[in-house]
């Protein structure tokens, strides 16, 4: 069974996280469930984590008690002047425990003809 909702994370005790800055997926798994965030490469755009604000180690082993998505296709000056891209889109993922609070920035970039989107998918493991 495949979910694509964020909201499926909530109370789910995480035991492993595979990605980090530079990565173009993430993944938080854990005895019953893998959720993973990616990009469907289609042609002439890029999409990867460009920056982890928090420590992840924190969404290890507790419940989560925060997960949500926030993206702005205009946030202007976020990247340099001389930028090549025509298009890009930030999209932020917050997730939280007792332990702490991590923010995740993606950035996907394009010539403006192609998505710059971070998809979700949920996948029950196999027991």
């Amino acid at each position: 069974m495949c979910v694509n909702t964020i909201n499926e994370m909530y109370g789910q005790t995480i035991n492993k996280i595979i990605g980090g800055v530079g990565s173009e997926e993430l993944y938080f798994i854990n005895d019953k469930n893998s959720f993973c965030f990616y990009h469907s490469q289609d042609c002439c755009e890029s999409v990867s984590i460009n920056d982890i604000i928090g420590d992840l180690d924190d969404l290890i082993g507790s419940p989560i008690v925060l997960a949500e998505e926030v993206s702005n296709e205009e946030l202007l000056k976020e990247v340099e002047d001389d930028c090549n891209y025509e298009s890009y889109t930030w999209t932020f993922y917050r997730f939280g425990t007792v332990k702490g609070t991590v923010t995740v920035r993606w950035l996907g970039v394009s010539n403006g003809y192609y998505s710059e989107g971070v998809s979700f998918r949920m996948a029950n493991i196999a027991e």
